[in-house]
């Protein structure tokens, strides 16, 4: 009989399974759940995207697309970046397309990491920054942000984490689960750490157009930080295309053609169909972007009113479509909070721990959803905590 244990990788088999998955299937074997666990807008693609796609398939559009990605793509992503974020990339050896921002970020660790290199990865953060640096072999050096920081890393922090075998910093804003973002002025704090090393900066931007009151910044656009920063990001969140499995990765020459080679051999291209999408997208969907935003703010007001009037305390998150209550206050560990309030209301929400450890004692709820859907959650939790007081 095969003794799998001894031929399957170490560090795969030592590797968590994700807390959010765990905490789902919980979810999918009940009838009735009022869920505000998904990080997926509850906006359909907007209609000329899609249609750019239908033409694209009727047109028989269905070949492979060079390893990078369409040019027209790589062109419109170009002329994005500069519009929106004042960055200036190069289409043809400074961009190119991968399957998802997942994959950006894993073929940008894997392209520089060497084994028993440091990452530096903020916690709380999206659950697959570790995991991914791990297997590519990195040691992990995790910094616990702090509600008094609005989760925020700061300078001294991150000055506190750095060593000789420090290699890369991932830069997870705005935030998954926390709804923080970095302003102008604390990137370039940050920055002043940063520039006299050779430590490179991974930054996640897939929720960049998702801020509310302030313009986002990229550390990329800081002086000194645009040839040590890779920007990964895509068109999940921003267009509603989750399904569509589409990112990129903007970064120096010289970085991004090793990071290329290992699209190449993986993955060969990205879908073709959600390339032409795409296109449509970058060009003519700033006012999609616009709208979606507007509503996402109605309802982190609307959520973050309701948390507070029902005494679940939460940090206003600047970012992304989340809000990280507090839920340190009824005497139970943020897995059983989460566990109770699902069995005993139907409400579901995910524990803060399966961002990280530092988690416990806070939870994560998605504000994607309607505002209706959010007020029958709202109400639900303000039964069970009312029972938690008596």
């Amino acid at each position: 009989m095969m003794d799998y244990s001894k031929l399957i990788s170490k560090t795969l088999m030592e590797t968590k399974p994700s807390g959010i998955r765990k905490f789902f299937g919980l979810v999918s074997k009940m009838q009735d759940v009022t869920a505000l666990t998904v990080g997926q807008p509850d906006f359909v693609t907007p209609w000329h995207v899609r249609e750019a796609a239908i033409e694209s398939l009727e047109s028989g559009k269905t070949y492979y697309t060079s390893n990078s990605g369409l040019r027209e793509l790589r062109d419109a992503i170009s002329a994005y970046m500069k519009r929106r974020f004042d960055l200036e990339y190069d289409a043809h050896s400074e961009i190119f397309v991968t399957v998802g921002g997942s994959e950006a970020i894993d073929v940008a660790m894997r392209a520089v990491i060497n084994p028993g290199d440091e990452v530096i990865v903020p916690m709380p953060s999206f659950v697959c920054y570790e995991p991914m640096a791990r297997m590519a072999g990195a040691n992990v050096v995790t910094i616990n942000t702090k509600a008094e920081n609005s989760f925020k890393l700061t300078p001294d922090e991150l000055r506190a984490a750095i060593t000789p075998r420090t290699k890369l910093l991932v830069l997870p804003y705005p935030n998954n689960p926390t709804g923080a973002i970095l302003k102008k002025e604390e990137l370039e704090a940050l920055a002043a750490v940063l520039r006299d090393t050779n430590i490179l900066v991974l930054s996640d931007e897939i929720y960049a157009e998702l801020t509310y009151g302030n313009k986002h910044v990229s550390i990329a656009s800081v002086e000194g930080m645009w040839e040590r920063t890779i920007v990964a990001s895509g068109f999940s969140k921003a267009y509603a295309m989750t399904g569509w499995r589409l990112g990129y990765l903007c970064a120096p020459a010289p970085l991004l053609s090793e990071m290329l080679k290992l699209h190449q051999y993986a993955i060969m291209c990205a879908p073709t169909v959600s390339q032409f999408a795409a296109i449509e997208a970058m060009n003519n969907g700033d006012d999609d972007i616009a709208r979606m935003c507007a509503e996402y703010n109605r309802r982190r007001i609307f959520i973050h009113e309701g948390l507070e009037s029902i005494g679940i305390p939460s940090f206003m998150p600047e970012g992304a479509f989340y809000i990280y209550p507090d839920i340190s206050g009824y005497g139970l560990s943020s897995e059983e909070f989460c566990e109770k309030l699902l069995y005993e209301e139907k409400c579901a929400i995910v524990p803060g721990t399966a961002f990280g450890d530092c988690g416990e004692g806070f939870a994560r709820i998605s504000y994607a959803y309607s505002v209706k859907h959010i007020t029958e959650a709202l109400e639900k939790m303000e039964r069970f905590v009312k029972k938690l007081k008596k």
